[in-house]
């Protein structure tokens, strides 16, 4: 099954859709941060790495929006000191992987990935799309290298690369030298130091008003995206300010893969029903640039959703972490 945005979708013709709960990070560690350093990567000699202290790592929140998902309560684990990337992995990283490889994605393999129908010629009038979210159409060949389909223009490197799976996330990461982060870790990079915070910058809600903030929706979802933040589409992986780790975007723009299943928190009845109908879903964190607060609040570092394996679409990305400095090689 598909998690898209809100939803479960066969992955095939199928298009009917089954109603579920609205879809798929804190640090206070001790080491001062200095000039962007090296990434420890050898192979693509990037230079887009920042570390993150570790410590006592702030999950979760005892303000949960989203009940369903487990968002809370706010609790304290213990993190190592990590090198993050500063963005998510961008187009042009990822064809240095592909161009060293040969690897094919799951999308590039399977044919078809799904698209948003604003970003399709006509809307995407003609294409199949799913009984009841119409927003999102099933296209035959976009991937990571054609976001929109071979009709539409390639993809830019420096946008976040998409239309890639969990297991393309995974692979990429290894070869780099690195992995996905983990839950703990993930909200402790987010937060910027900042500790109990909604967001990367802190407590102010984004709006019309602030859209420099963070890439996501404006407008009336899903017919009307005014801009507002400059994009109607992801953003490049370096837009939009850092937060107090030099990270960027780690809410809006596209959701990230982590290393986890996903699994709602508790031992209660209810707890246990919705992690057996998630079983073998993994935990995507971040939100992006198609969330509103009216259709899917989950921008916020607490917030949380999860999704299968060999799920793609044009929202979905990801972050390496690495566990050695360039001291280390």
């Amino acid at each position: 099954m598909w998690w898209i945005n809100c939803v479960s979708i066969k992955r095939g013709p199928v298009v009917e859709m089954a109603k579920v709960s609205c879809c798929a990070p804190s640090g206070e560690g001790d080491v001062a941060l200095a000039a962007p350093p090296i990434c420890p990567n050898p192979v693509l000699h990037m230079r887009n790495c920042r570390l993150v202290p570790g410590g006592a790592a702030l999950v979760g929140t005892d303000a949960p929006q989203i009940s369903q998902d487990a968002e809370g309560p706010l609790v304290r684990k213990k993190v190592r000191h990590l090198w993050v990337e500063a963005g998510a992995i961008s187009v042009g990283q990822f064809r240095r992987f592909v161009a060293s490889t040969g690897y094919r994605t799951v999308a590039e393999q399977l044919g078809w990935s799904y698209v948003f129908f604003s970003h399709l010629p006509n809307d995407g009038v003609g294409t199949l799309g799913v009984e009841g979210l119409e927003w999102w159409r099933r296209i035959d060949y976009a991937s990571w290298g054609w976001p929109t389909g071979p009709d539409g223009p390639p993809a830019d490197e420096d946008l976040p690369v998409t239309h890639v799976a969990w297991q393309d996330a995974r692979d990429f990461a290894t070869w780099a030298g690195g992995r996905l982060p983990k839950e703990a870790e993930w909200e402790n990079a987010a937060r910027g130091g900042l500790g109990d915070v909604r967001y990367p910058w802190g407590d102010e809600e984004p709006s019309d008003k602030n859209a420099h903030l963070v890439n996501i929706w404006q407008g009336e979802f899903p017919t009307v995206d005014t801009g507002a933040d400059g994009f109607t589409g992801p953003a490049p992986v370096m837009a939009f300010a850092p937060n107090g780790y030099g990270l960027h975007q780690m809410v809006g723009n596209v959701w990230e893969w982590t290393a986890e299943p996903f699994r709602v928190r508790g031992v209660s009845r209810e707890a246990r029903r919705i992690n057996a109908a998630s079983k073998g879903r993994k935990l995507l964190k971040g939100g992006s640039f198609l969330c509103h607060r009216s259709y899917c609040y989950r921008y916020r570092i607490a917030a949380r959703t999860g999704n299968t394996p060999d799920s793609t679409s044009g929202h979905t990305g990801f972050r390496v972490v690495y566990d050695r400095g360039p001291s280390a090689g």
